[in-house]
């Protein structure tokens, strides 16, 4: 009994001593914030860090997601690295994230849970992984986002944790060939990404876009050319050096609806496997905004502008309006001006081997400012439907180089504009080839019957 109360009352005098402890140390920490200048306690924090350092045997390298607007590329290089390694120790790992079906539903893609560890191994060193995600809030009186009261982002970022002593192995070793990897794994499944913005944001999602220059309908010797141009390119960073030019190139796609302008842009990002940056100009109100959104794409990318015409119409209506998105004035707004600078001004610059590509419906509506040489370098006409453009959809879609209906065809087409979304959604009506011709043909000549009808009721309208 006696020695079970004196242990109650060594319990009781340890409790009572570790909370005077604490009472003093917080004490103590109150005093030094209220009476030591910020620089020593800055000081002695550093001091205590570098011993704790000292001490400790584990090292950790962080790998944020974002390195200022742009995406870092080590994370997205470590994101597809792991992933091959969550792939192999799903079975031991407590939690995983499958995500989707991968190409055509041949199996799943998993990903590590954030906060779930993955252990790797490189020339018998152990290293840990670790994913992080936080929400970062977006608010304020004096920025863009202060329409959105509570606009929020998801960031996240990887900790690489070993031995310190293998610190040196590791930056010059282990990282670089991650991102050596990456790059393999990419090149050996085409994976290639289709970004969005969000503000001043991408959002990514992987391309899978069948479009080639084999399917499309376009004239061989414009098809041909803007191959080799593009080849060309690709191959002039010295070039582009020596004449001290941003390497960069762009295109202006234009002609009515329906003529494969949008299936173009995807057939030229299969072609040089490079990913696609979908700017909606709508959807960026400010100027530096859209500086973000240029800034935060990769080397090795297609910006696309998908029809100017109309994202400028709104812009310009806004701003003769008066009105306008925030309290920042209409300086602040994306303007043409803004939009140039984005093409071939300072901020161009900003990344390597990069195409911009606008579309439009109306070529004649934009500001000839946008259209000159070092801007748009390459104009190229998507036009109606010829016949070296309806033998490839016949091929794509039926398996046809060859038929008697191509004569009635060609015919028909020299008179009557169709595009080839028109022809191609014909050819898709029917999986018998003789079928989709046919229907073709009475597709065609129904619109040459309507155009004939218009033509007549206006003349009688001119006559009367």
């Amino acid at each position: 009994m006696d020695s079970n109360n004196k242990a109650i009352e060594s319990a009781k005098m340890a409790l009572a001593t570790a909370a005077s402890l604490a009472a003093s140390a917080m004490m103590a920490r109150s005093l030094i914030n209220e009476f030591l200048p910020y620089e020593i306690q800055n000081y002695f924090s550093s001091v205590a860090t570098a011993l704790r350092s000292h001490f400790c045997s584990q090292h950790t390298i962080v790998i944020e997601q974002m390195e200022g607007f742009a995406i870092n590329q080590m994370y997205v290089a470590a994101s597809t690295y792991l992933a091959t390694r969550v792939t192999r120790l799903s079975t031991s790992m407590a939690r995983i994230r499958v995500s989707k079906l991968d190409d055509y539903g041949k199996g799943i893609i998993v990903s590590p849970e954030p906060g779930q560890e993955i252990i790797d191994v490189f020339e018998d060193i152990q290293l840990t992984w670790r994913l992080l995600c936080r929400q970062e809030e977006r608010s304020g009186s004096n920025n863009q986002y202060n329409d959105i009261p509570n606009a929020a982002t998801k960031l996240c970022s990887y900790e690489l944790s070993f031995h310190k002593k293998y610190k040196d192995k590791i930056l010059r070793s282990y990282l670089p060939y991650i991102q050596d990897r990456a790059q393999s794994i990419a090149a050996e499944h085409g994976i290639l990404k289709l970004y969005t913005n969000n503000h001043d944001c991408w959002s990514p999602m992987d391309l899978h876009h069948p479009a080639t220059f084999n399917t499309l309908a376009m004239e061989p010797e414009l098809k041909q050319a803007l191959m080799d141009d593009l080849a060309r390119f690709v191959k002039r960073k010295d070039y582009y050096k020596k004449i001290g030019k941003a390497w960069k190139r762009g295109y202006l796609l234009y002609g009515p609806p329906g003529t494969g302008k949008s299936s173009l842009v995807a057939a030229m990002a299969n072609y040089l496997k490079f990913d696609i940056y979908d700017l909606e100009l709508t959807g960026v109100r400010w100027n530096n905004a859209l500086r973000r959104l240029l800034v935060g794409t990769s080397n090795r990318s297609i910006i696309v502008v998908e029809d100017i015409d109309c994202s400028l119409e709104i812009k310009e209506r806004d701003v003769a309006k008066g009105g306008g998105w925030g309290n920042s004035g209409d300086e602040e707004k994306v303007t043409l001006s803004g939009l140039l600078n984005f093409v071939d001004g300072l901020w161009s610059s900003c990344g390597e081997e990069r195409i911009i590509v606008f579309t439009t419906n109306y070529k004649e509506r934009l500001d000839p400012a946008l259209l000159r040489p070092g801007r748009m370098d390459m104009h190229i006409h998507m036009g109606y439907c010829r016949m070296s453009g309806l033998r490839v959809l016949a091929s794509n879609y039926h398996d046809v180089d060859d038929h008697p209906f191509f004569e009635e065809i060609e015919g028909l087409i020299k008179e009557v504009e169709v595009t080839p979304a028109e022809v191609a959604e014909e050819l898709m009506a029917s999986d018998d080839k003789e079928i989709a011709l046919r229907g073709l043909i009475d597709f065609i000549q129904e619109k040459k019957k309507a155009r004939g009808e218009a033509e007549a009721h206006e003349d009688c309208v001119k006559d009367e």
